[in-house]
């Protein structure tokens, strides 16, 4: 009897948790077909209480207190509709098409970029609305209004670029396309150059523990590039964009829905860079930036959704061919290969891509998914004289069981796969510097592993918890575990607080990833063979969203510890004419925290702004020694305007960063000496946009102050010489950049 009783309380307790809580999807109709409205706002009328509705058209709205019970549902482009909602606890939500399709209508309601509030792990969102606010011309020049990411130079002669999180390499965060890892070893240097801004539909960026779904790596975080789902987009969307070096890009879009029946919707994108002019603002005698040619290729096709009962697949196909070339004003690439007369750098490669997601789902409970993807990547290049050609095949599978069970929790367990074959080929031609190592390499990664992670809900999804692990296997180096768990605890509509914790190794891929070990002169010395790299992370972070009349905010704070128990990284210091390589075992961490501020007024201004605190270091010899290149202070600020209807919008941001620490050239000549630290400095970037129905034309310039970095190639006026070297570029050196463009679309 007592028994019952209890079994009756626990009931009565879970239907009154139950009924604190409003769920359902937003829906919008269009040409009489039905479709999800993910990103749509979902508000009780009166109050600040807010719910943004997630990728699966899902929502979740408390309603406790809520004593007016209208809620107010919208979405870019559809209806703005108040529903009188009274004691439901579950509601579909149907919108109805704008009748017309001004722009005004089209992007006002939109919420630019922002604090997912459905992710366990703190991620943030960058959509087509926050990317519209600068050229955006590539993946690495989507970052500049936030400041979870920087993006670092690491040859500042051919541009190649990383994106950094909490102050570490870009190799220790993952970087996914459609949730795949596509960009790693000889596609990790330029890889993240050859998606452009047009083809993304949204950019998540996770610091800290991400899922062991997606495989090992990730240490320091995630970044995940969404592209344009075929079935949503734009018929046709045209791009084109010059700046003032001569630079000129060209992207164009195609959808369209395709067979009898229309299940199957096909995106064609195509992207293409011609080079600038020579320019040599600093007069060191070398370009300013390299002269780039690039094309690419890309078709996704989709079937179904993974989300309903049956069959749905995803199919991407990629093609990039790229070329860039460098160095000194007067270099030829077809006459000075190779040469000892001009200086000059030039990489060309190859890279074809192929990826599949494929799901079968045979109830709402459970679901088969299969995800394949591989690529080959042919890249010949020249630095100076050292001829570097590689070659590299890798793949990747990942095959997972879903599960729903007791109603609200999920399951996903399975097995995965690893493959990497990378040959390099470095050799000196007309050469009298004493280097070392020339010959081939042969970097081979084979890992088989299993997975399991749980996701549970409770308390009417208030506690969201994952508890992950993984299990692989090094050809080498043997048995790998790697546990991870983030929790999510939403006070209430306004505070939400979250954890994480776990660990993460990764595979070094040398010469491919650091590219400053073959543009210096330099010799490399190898102390002993690298062990693959393993770090322990732990972070903790509170969000407070907020409405107030016209005005909407978040505030938010983290902070993230990585904990390394090995890592690589060049030594530059013990001898400026040599790079040591070796594992470090001993003490090295990196401690992050960044404060952030965002507010919306009248749904036209939009201003942000964030402090990020970096402490980078190590311990050798008993001493705490700062890691090159982290600035211990970085301030950002963005504001967006947009006029009523619309039509005109403004953008400016800032960046400031505090000093850095150098490579030690102290042994130098006087000459070939840099400090020890860099100048602290600020950059300013500013857009206007102009809309009509269907064009965009957009004008800004870049580092608005033309600041550069003084003398950043140390022996300029001997790149043949024992002392040139590129490892101390740490700010701009290019200068002021203007640029147009125009952007043309057909919904």
């Amino acid at each position: 009897m007592k028994a019952a009783i209890a079994a009756l309380l626990l009931l009565l307790l879970s239907l009154s948790l139950s009924a604190q809580t409003l769920k359902g999807k937003l829906f919008g109709m269009q040409g009489g077909v039905r479709e999800i409205l993910p990103g749509g706002m979902l508000r009780w009328i009166g109050t600040g209480v807010v719910a943004v509705v997630n990728e699966n058209g899902v929502f979740e709205l408390p309603v406790q207190d809520v004593t007016d019970r209208r809620l107010v549902a919208s979405h870019p482009g559809f209806v703005t509709d108040t529903i009188m909602v009274e004691e439901k606890t579950y509601l579909s939500i149907v919108l109805s098409k704008a009748a017309t399709e001004l722009a005004g209508i089209t992007v006002t309601d939109r919420a630019g970029a922002y604090i997912s509030s459905l992710g366990v792990a703190k991620t943030e969102v960058i959509n087509q609305k926050e990317l519209s606010k600068a050229a955006c011309c590539d993946l690495a020049g989507c970052f500049g209004t936030q400041a979870s990411v920087q993006p670092q130079t690491t040859n500042v002669v051919t541009n190649a670029q990383e994106l950094r999180i909490l102050g570490l390499s870009g190799v220790y965060n993952q970087v996914l396309f459609d949730g795949l890892p596509m960009i790693q070893g000889l596609s990790y240097t330029y890889g993240i150059s050859t998606y452009p801004g047009s083809m993304v539909e949204n950019i998540y960026v996770s610091k800290g523990t991400t899922s062991v779904l997606q495989g090992y790596e990730s240490i320091s975080g995630q970044i995940n590039v969404e592209s344009r789902h075929p079935e949503k987009s734009e018929r046709l969307y045209l791009n084109a964009y010059i700046n003032s070096f001569g630079e000129k890009h060209f992207n164009a879009n195609v959808a369209t829905p395709v067979g009898k029946k229309k299940k199957w919707h096909s995106l064609l994108a195509l992207h293409t860079v011609q080079p600038a002019g020579k320019t040599d603002g600093n007069k060191d005698g070398f370009l300013d930036l390299p002269l780039l040619t690039r094309y690419m290729a890309y078709n996704k096709w989709k079937y179904g959704n993974d989300k309903e009962t049956g069959f749905s697949t995803q199919i991407g196909l990629r093609i990039t061919a790229e070329k860039r070339i460098g160095g000194q004003m007067d270099y030829d690439a077809a006459g000075h290969k190779g040469s000892n007369k001009v200086y000059g750098q030039q990489v060309g490669y190859t890279q074809p891509e192929a990826y599949i997601k494929s799901a079968y789902r045979w109830s709402d409970e459970h679901a088969l998914v299969l995800a394949v993807s591989g690529y080959y990547h042919d890249q010949q290049s020249w630095f100076g004289t050292t001829s570097y050609a590689a070659v590299q095949q890798s793949a990747y599978l990942n095959l997972q069981h879903e599960w729903y069970w007791n109603q609200k929790h999920l399951l996903k367990y399975g097995v995965s796969y690893r493959y990497q074959e990378l040959e390099e080929d470095i050799r000196f031609i007309n050469s009298s510097l004493p280097r070392s190592y020339a010959g081939k390499y042969q970097t081979s990664l084979r890992v088989p592993g299993v997975f399991a992670e749980n996701t549970f809900h409770w308390l009417d999804d208030k506690v969201t918890l994952i508890t992950g692990a993984r299990i692989d296997h090094h050809q080498q180096w043997g048995w790998y575990f790697t546990p991870r768990t983030m929790v999510k605890y939403a006070v209430n509509g306004n505070h939400t607080f979250r954890a994480s914790a776990g660990t993460g190794w990764r595979q070094v891929s040398l010469f491919s990833e650091q590219a400053n070990l073959l543009v210096s002169s330099r010799d490399i010395i190898f102390l002993e063979p690298l062990k693959p790299e393993a770090a322990f992370n732990w972070g903790v972070s509170h969000t407070y969203h907020f409405v107030t009349g016209q005005t909407t905010g978040t505030l938010s704070g983290d902070f993230y510890s990585t904990h390394f128990s090995n890592q690589f990284f060049p030594d530059y210091d013990s001898d400026p004419t040599k790079a040591i390589i070796r594992n470090f075992e001993g003490s090295s961490r990196s401690n992050g925290l960044q404060l952030e501020a965002s507010f919306v007024f009248f749904k036209q201004l939009e201003v942000r702004s964030a402090y990020n605190y970096l402490d980078v270091y190590r311990r050798e010899n008993g001493e705490k020694v700062s890691l090159p290149f982290n600035p211990r202070n970085r301030v950002m600020a963005a504001l967006s305007y947009r006029t009523k209807n619309n039509r005109w919008q403004g953008d400016i941001n800032a960046h400031w960063f505090d000093k850095m620490r150098l490579p030690d050239t102290r042994s130098n000549p006087v000459a070939y000496q840099r400090p020890l630290y860099s100048t602290p400095y600020a950059t300013v970037n500013i857009q206007g946009t102009f809309r009509l129905k269907t064009l965009d034309i957009y004008a800004g310039c870049e580092n608005l102050a033309d600041y550069r970095q003084p003398n950043p190639i140390i022996s300029a006026n001997n790149p043949f010489g024992p002392y040139f070297d590129l490892s101390s570029v740490w700010g701009p050196t290019r200068g002021r950049e203007l640029y147009l463009g125009v952007r043309y679309s057909i919904k």
